[in-house]
């Protein structure tokens, strides 16, 4: 007798991306654009008008530009490559390894502004403020519009999946829009501090403040890129999920018959999370009753169980 027939009821697929997916990729293009047109504006009105202000802001730009590329094209990637066998639990934890490169770009950055802000707060240069605050309050705008692109889904909303759970919404982030966002964010943010600093540095004579704010600045934008860096990290290292490894020991020790002897818990993408369960159970229970103890886990898209009978 063949097997095949019988088979087939227990295969699945490994598409982790996430419901929101395309319609944050879709976001993240738009935003990318919208960053390499404000970027090849401000370097092209530099050179024509000789502004070195116009010229690094935009050459800045362009930094989150080629970060926020990234993004995109892990997007991309991921949705091209969601099928390929080659990996094992499919590509949920591309958008992770983006993230993991944005938080390093964003770190140079940080270290950028922090370096060029305390060179100008020992060496002062003349501050053209009208052009400088023209510049900013576009960059500002631009940020703005760009910030809005990328909240408008948070890309928090399951995932498709072909197993049998139903699946839960624990806030698990995408990382690779949280880096696009912070990046847009981190661009915005300098935009304000620099709006204040010049407005003060012109108007109340306090040019000192402008390379204060820089440095501020580089300290909140580096605190963003720690934090994505590690939770980024986290996910590619396959750190345990406490918190879903936890409620698989509440369901399936409540009992005296089951007992678990090992236990990893992972994630594959956002929402989804993997887990090899082994457990040593009494005769009267089953795997499939095993398993059917965890159908309250609704983070859990691969699941498989290791049963020894006692």
């Amino acid at each position: 007798m063949t097997l095949t027939p019988q088979a087939s009821r227990f295969t699945h697929d490994h598409l982790f991306l996430g419901a929101a997916h395309d319609e944050n990729a879709r976001r993240t293009l738009w935003v990318v654009a919208l960053t390499f047109v404000m970027m090849i504006g401000e370097i092209a009105a530099g050179y024509i008008t000789g502004s070195m202000a116009l010229l690094a802001d935009g050459f800045h730009m362009a930094t989150h530009a080629g970060a926020l590329g990234i993004a995109a094209a892990a997007y991309s990637f991921a949705r091209r490559h969601a099928n390929n066998s080659r990996f094992s639990f499919g590509t949920g934890k591309v958008g992770d390894l983006a993230g993991f490169a944005s938080a390093v770009v964003l770190g140079l950055v940080s270290l950028g502004i922090a370096g060029e802000s305390i060179v100008r707060l020992f060496q002062p240069t003349t501050v053209a403020f009208t052009e400088a605050t023209i510049i900013a309050v576009v960059g500002l705008a631009v940020n703005v519009v760009s910030v809005l692109l990328l909240a408008g889904n948070d890309g928090h909303h399951g995932h498709h999946h072909d197993h049998s759970h139903d699946h839960g919404h624990h806030h698990h982030h995408d990382n690779n829009l949280r880096s696009a966002y912070i990046h847009v964010l981190a661009d915005a943010l300098t935009s304000v501090l620099a709006i204040a600093a010049l407005l003060a540095g012109r108007y109340l004579g306090w040019v000192w403040l402008d390379p204060v704010i820089g440095i501020v600045g580089a300290l909140v934008i580096a605190k963003w890129a720690y934090g994505l860096m590690r939770d980024s990290a986290a996910v590619l290292l396959d750190t345990t999920d406490e918190h879903v490894a936890a409620e698989i020991r509440e369901l399936l020790e409540s009992t005296d018959d089951v007992r678990i002897s090992d236990l990893h818990v992972w994630q594959v993408g956002p929402q989804a999370r993997a887990a090899i369960v082994s457990v040593v159970a009494a005769a009267s229970v089953s795997a499939d009753a095993v398993r059917e103890r965890l159908a309250p886990v609704h983070e859990l898209s691969h699941l498989t169980v290791e049963y020894r009978n006692v």
